[in-house]
């Protein structure tokens, strides 16, 4: 389970960066993203997917968390 570091980028969409791979992707869709609730599923822009344990409240940004890989 990597620590993820997600941000915003000029244009206000999140970034998911994975220091330990050098990867940085774009955050697609996040299957629970509202003012109680954050996490879930969280689909990249590449097509990878990832999970987190809903978090309530939900982050503020920048942060660092902990995800694991949805395998398919």
């Amino acid at each position: 389970m990597p620590n993820v570091m997600i941000r915003k980028n000029e244009a206000g969409a999140l970034l998911f960066y994975v220091a330990k791979k050098d990867m940085e992707e774009t955050i697609a869709s996040v299957e629970q993203d509202s003012a109680e609730r954050w996490g879930g599923e969280v689909a990249l822009t590449d097509g990878s997917r990832w999970y987190i344990d809903p978090i309530s409240p939900p982050p503020s940004f920048p942060t660092t968390l902990r995800f694991r890989r949805v395998d398919d």
